[in-house]
């Protein structure tokens, strides 16, 4: 399938003219996604692991068939090894209480990086301070890249976790998470993988990565809102205390104590959000037709064009690694002497959306020394016309403006 054959999936692009390049914070949602869902809700829509009658076995059936989908989509050893959240965030904060409250001791170290997303950030300041534990970070190059030095500098003996992104989804840095997971396992740490930006643009293997826990967001591939993914290793799973308590996650219940199921049910308690998973089921099945090297591909080009473009711009500062293959399909910029917010702000009134802000990573626009940055992220469904279109919203902008910076 070639990118305006994929376009034509979208409906939203029938209907609203826009190219849109904010995929890094939500993708849109292809008919055939659409129409899973709309199916699921039509013919097969009850509470599972409720009921004897024929369409909670129904909904059961699918729920789980999602849950077997999932697991051989980033080649999880088997289905139990994969939990339904809410989003990627959620995923992280079970981890940071589940995992972080039970075994970090006063003294033990957790690092991560300072490309984090918040939410593999400030559950992690928490339960270190709660656990009078340090919370150590991996700082960057000027290229926004996590170097060999750094590594190893950090990540010494004491250390119990080690969090890092995938893929920042600030810069597109793709960070050398083989080394990490490697010098983490060296000194008896775990390591807690947000792969919120990688699993939907190339292929994850957590076997071959051998990381302990993987997160990411439905909804950032094709997918609904409000489904996410917890993986985690069955051994390390297992010894887990569950985060919420209440329906279905129950083995036994007394007046005075309580039993809890075996994993994954443990970790999903209440009625979970089926329509969700059924969504993300037909999520994977698209990205599956296409081929996930041909998603890759897809967005390399993009990537490769837009950057290109972008630093043809005497006015426009791009940030991130110069090394086309050391990044993904987000594009951080600023355009020289104007807010980042009048940017998109103006590049709205063209028909381009942009992202403009901190993208829920002050720490790391901190440490970058900018207020704020525009984020161009792209996926499948892009065209370099809306590369051009993007481009032509910069331009005017900064005709607008140039006369008074």
């Amino acid at each position: 399938m070639e990118n305006e054959d994929i376009r034509k999936d979208f409906e939203i692009f029938n209907n609203t003219d826009v190219a849109y390049l904010d995929s890094a914070a939500t993708t849109q949602r292809p008919k055939q996604v659409i129409d899973a869902v709309k199916n699921y809700y039509n013919t097969a829509n009850a509470n599972p692991h409720r009921g004897n009658y024929a369409l909670s076995l129904k909904s059961t059936e699918v729920y789980d068939e999602a849950r077997s989908k999932v697991a051989k989509f980033i080649n999880a050893q088997e289905s139990r090894e994969i939990v339904f959240s809410k989003n990627a965030t959620e995923a992280l904060n079970m981890l940071a209480y589940s995992y972080g409250m039970q075994n970090l001791q006063k003294g033990d170290k957790v690092v991560i990086s300072i490309l984090e997303h918040h939410a593999n950030l400030v559950p992690w300041q928490r339960v270190t301070k709660q656990k009078e534990a340090k919370l150590e970070y991996m700082y960057i190059n000027d290229e926004g890249q996590i170097t060999d030095e750094e590594i190893e500098k950090k990540i010494t003996p004491g250390t119990k976790i080690v969090g890092i992104t995938h893929v920042s989804n600030v810069l597109g840095t793709i960070t050398p998470v083989e080394k990490i997971i490697k010098k983490a396992h060296s000194v008896g740490a775990v390591v807690v993988l947000d792969a919120s930006q990688s699993v939907p643009h190339r292929k994850v293997d957590v076997q071959k990565l051998d990381a302990d826990f993987v997160v990411f967001s439905g909804h950032k591939m094709l997918a609904p809102l409000g489904i996410g993914v917890l993986y985690g290793k069955a051994e390390l799973l297992e010894k887990m205390p569950p985060f919420l308590l209440g329906g279905d996650m129950i083995e036994y219940v007394q007046e005075q104590s309580a039993t809890f199921a075996e994993i994954p049910t443990r970790f999903e308690a209440g009625t979970q959000n089926v329509g969700g998973a059924i969504g993300l089921a037909a999520a994977i099945d698209y990205l599956q037709k296409i081929g996930m090297e041909k998603v890759e591909k897809i967005e390399q080009e993009l990537l490769i064009y837009a950057k290109e473009q972008l630093e043809n711009l005497s006015y426009v500062t791009v940030y991130g690694p110069k090394d086309i293959n050391q990044r993904a399909s987000v594009i951080s910029f600023n355009v020289k002497n104007i807010h980042p917010h009048d940017v998109s702000s103006i590049l709205d009134s063209v028909g381009v959306a942009i992202r403009a802000g901190d993208h829920c990573a002050q720490p790391l626009i901190h440490y970058m020394h900018v207020p704020a940055t525009c984020r161009a992220s792209f996926y499948i469904y892009n065209t370099k016309a809306d590369v051009d279109r993007l481009i032509l919203g910069l331009n005017k902008t900064y005709e607008m403006f140039k006369k008074w910076i």
